[in-house]
């Protein structure tokens, strides 16, 4: 298991340092041109979200330059050609990328006709996710999708069906997980497998679960350097999908990934307690800072009260995984403070430590891994026993610091420091290395499945508690 684990951080480390770069056309020894047979070509269906655009933030030795994108006319495609200009014509490690573009109503029926490539790459409008997921592995295409895959309740059976098609055709459906290829991630999900170190994970309670997942994430943010122009309908949860499916598909996940390495896990391992969901306030001025646009569209005014537009982008579920209790949270503000971004806080119970992720200012808004309450050793003899842990670990020159009698600090050095934007290149490349192979590993289907299980069933308990709570 660890050799595994350490071949996996290796192949994150060298995507990290090397992966900005491409291989161009071969040419001949008289200098004419050849052409270059790539095993991979990329299809982008109607990319309204940056994360579309993030996939080619680096080229890839085994991906075709040539990109063919099918898109509704409107803004939200131009915008994604601007970002990949932007990767283009970069004074550093340029990009060379070809978008290759058709536009149009049947621009979905004319990408399954055209099938220009071998992978398509979704992320934008939730909405129809499970209908091209579906559409694409029937014609025989690999789906490297943004995550949420699914949004409702109503589309989990579509998904299962899509993974049950994709193995009978031969293709992969994959998403895109990028948090796993955070530093104090990893650090905190090898360290959680140390017996020595962290015992094992408790059981828990409702209370105090075993496992906890916050997130916080804003509106308004800076993407590859510009601030985030995003669309309307990304405000509109039966679009976009609400918060309480959408970035907690990253913390579920972690969870599983965390908690239960390569392990096949089920719906049926998967027990829901409670769930909750909660509106964003959003006034005009605020809507069209980061959207561009005088007022609310006609779909959103429902969701408009007095004014201001609710956004159901928060919710929190605790729920037990496997008999573990586990707590998973996201909130959506407009704005982060300065200098901040979105932020994360984790915490992993042992019976020996726990082991937390912070990432708010005093952390300078990186995440930080910090090991408390310390059990069964003196602070001396915990820290002796954590170096030799730490020695042994993929990364070389992290620093053990002692932030007070009760609280030591993972201090990783800046080269491991991989942002959330480089990590789609991570995640791709991990994806391609599946490609190869042909064929995902079973714990990663039964992973998604499972994983889409939860956030759809949180959704239908927190709707179900809702109604419950306002009826006379």
């Amino acid at each position: 298991m660890m050799v595994r684990i350490f071949s996996f951080l290796f192949s994150i480390m060298i995507v990290a340092s090397c992966g900005t770069g491409g291989s161009r056309p071969q040419t001949t020894n008289s200098g004419t041109s050849m052409e270059k047979t790539y095993q991979v070509k990329l299809i982008t269906v109607d990319p309204g979200h940056f994360h579309a655009a993030l996939v080619q933030k680096i080229m890839y030795d085994q991906v075709s330059p040539e990109v063919h994108v099918y898109a509704p006319q409107g803004s939200d495609y131009l915008q994604h050609l601007d970002r990949i200009k932007s990767y283009n014509t970069r004074p550093v490690n340029p990009t060379f990328w070809n978008e290759i573009v058709y536009t149009g109503p049947d621009f979905f029926e004319k990408m399954l006709a055209d099938k220009a490539g071998n992978v398509v790459v979704l992320s934008g409008n939730n909405r129809k996710k499970a209908e091209y997921i579906t559409k694409s592995i029937n014609a025989g295409i690999n789906v490297l999708a943004d995550k949420p895959m699914i949004i409702s309740p109503e589309d989990f059976p579509v998904l299962e069906a899509a993974f049950t098609t994709a193995k009978e055709k031969g293709v992969l459906l994959y998403d895109i997980m990028t948090e796993r290829y955070e530093a104090a991630t990893i650090l905190q999900k090898l360290l959680s497998q140390n017996a020595k170190i962290f015992g094992t994970l408790t059981t828990g309670s409702k209370e105090e679960p075993a496992v906890t997942k916050i997130s916080v994430h804003y509106f308004s943010k800076i993407v590859s350097g510009s601030p985030l122009l995003r669309p309307a309908w990304y405000f509109d949860v039966k679009q976009q999908g609400e918060g309480i499916v959408d970035v907690t598909t990253h913390l579920i996940d972690l969870v599983q990934w965390e908690c239960f390495p390569e392990q096949i896990l089920n719906p049926s391992d998967i027990n829901m307690i409670s769930a909750k969901r909660w509106p964003t306030i959003i006034s005009k001025e605020e809507f069209k800072g980061v959207t561009g646009i005088d007022d609310f569209p006609a779909y959103l005014l429902e969701d408009v009260k007095d004014g201001k537009l609710n956004v159901f982008a928060n919710g929190e579920m605790v729920y037990r995984i496997k008999g573990i209790f586990a707590k998973v949270s996201v909130e959506w503000k407009y704005q982060a403070p300065p200098g901040g971004g979105d932020t994360h806080y984790s915490i992993m119970h042992g019976t020996k430590c726990d082991l937390i992720i912070r990432q708010g200012a005093e952390e300078d808004f990186l995440p930080t891994l910090y090991i408390e309450n310390i059990k069964g050793l003196t602070m001396n003899d915990f820290i002796s026993e954590l170096k030799e842990v730490v020695n042994t670990l993929p990364y070389d020159s992290l620093q053990i610091e002692t932030v007070s009698k009760t609280t030591l600090k993972i201090n990783v050095p800046g080269k491991y420091m991989v942002t959330h934007e480089d990590h789609f290149g991570q995640v791709t490349a991990k994806f391609l290395e599946y490609l190869k192979e042909g064929k995902l590993p079973e714990w990663e289907v039964h992973g998604m499945i499972t994983k889409y299980y939860t956030t759809t069933s949180a959704l239908k308990l927190a709707k179900e508690n809702q109604t419950c709570s306002q009826q006379p």
